[in-house]
């Protein structure tokens, strides 16, 4: 432990947050809070040790205060049994640019009407083509939420953890693997909710709908049995399975049953008593690249 880097990064919100022995104390949470976003700078724009340290900091300084990130299985399987009566809908965003400042005006908007269900998010891709890894971007989220005064759970999710068929068609193992690893890496930076997209492998050459799902049924169930191998304990990491590309065709009935059937029997022969999904995307007519639908 390089302690120079440590006491510049303590410094950097003006010591209202202390380390000793392993702990981190907040002596000063109104100063935290209005100091936090210097932690996220360090996170996004520094490297190695300092931003290793920022995120430290911004991680156990959150939760200190009562910031956390959560899964939201639970509260969708309430949803699910209707032991929830309200109606309401959970918006999952994809913060690419700016994401400490875009958070920031999603909790404002939340304070101003109460609410606390929503998913900040980031694909595999995006992860690539915007250079925030998972430890960043939750940094990134917990900040804001820090500073906009919020208090509670937060849902970060892995969204489209997606097989490539292109590297699936030419290595099998090694692309499995990558997304062992990147399941790995945003479990420990706080991601505890995470799509599993195997629906590129969806073959509709295929004479059958479920001869079709094969593929989709099986590298899900195994890529949601490794996460409940890896998921912190006491916590149930939420799982979404993907039947249908966005921009390919509707998916009907038919998939979504032939999909379930594969994945609980897929899921049960990798292990007893595996948690399965808490949701399930599907095609209904959207497209990506900023196309004006009918509504």
């Amino acid at each position: 432990m390089n302690q120079q880097i440590v006491n510049e990064v303590l410094q950097a919100v003006d010591n209202s947050i202390s380390y000793q022995d392993g702990k981190v104390t907040v002596n000063d949470e109104k100063v935290f809070r209005s100091k936090v976003n210097r932690l996220a700078e360090i996170s996004a724009l520094d490297g190695g040790e300092k931003a290793g340290w920022a995120r430290y900091f911004v991680r156990a300084g959150a939760q200190a205060i009562g910031v956390y990130p959560a899964s939201i299985h639970e509260l969708y399987m309430a949803r699910g049994r209707e032991s929830i009566k309200e109606h309401f809908t959970v918006p999952a965003m994809n913060l690419r640019v700016l994401s400490f400042e875009a958070a920031k005006a999603v909790f404002r908007a939340a304070e101003k009407i109460n609410a606390g269900a929503m998913i900040f998010e980031i694909a595999r891709s995006e992860m690539n083509y915007t250079d925030q890894r998972p430890a960043e971007y939750t940094t990134s989220i917990l900040s804001a939420a820090v500073q906009e005064g919020y208090t509670g759970p937060v849902f970060i999710q892995g969204d489209h953890f997606q097989v490539s068929m292109k590297k699936y068609n030419a290595d099998p193992n090694t692309e499995i693997e990558a997304l062992k690893a990147l399941i790995r890496e945003a479990v420990a930076a706080g991601f505890l909710n995470i799509d599993v997209d195997t629906s590129t492998m969806v073959d509709l050459s295929k004479t059958t709908v479920p001869e079709q799902q094969v593929l989709n049924t099986e590298l899900s169930s195994l890529l949601t049995a490794y996460i409940r191998q890896v998921e912190p304990k006491g916590v149930t990491i939420s799982v979404g399975g993907e039947i249908g590309e966005v921009g390919g065709h509707n998916s009907t009935e038919e998939e979504l049953c032939a999909y379930l059937s594969g994945f609980q029997k897929d899921l049960a022969q990798k292990g007893k008593n595996l948690v399965g999904l808490s949701k399930i995307s599907i095609q209904t007519g959207t497209s990506h690249g900023g196309v004006v639908l009918p509504d």
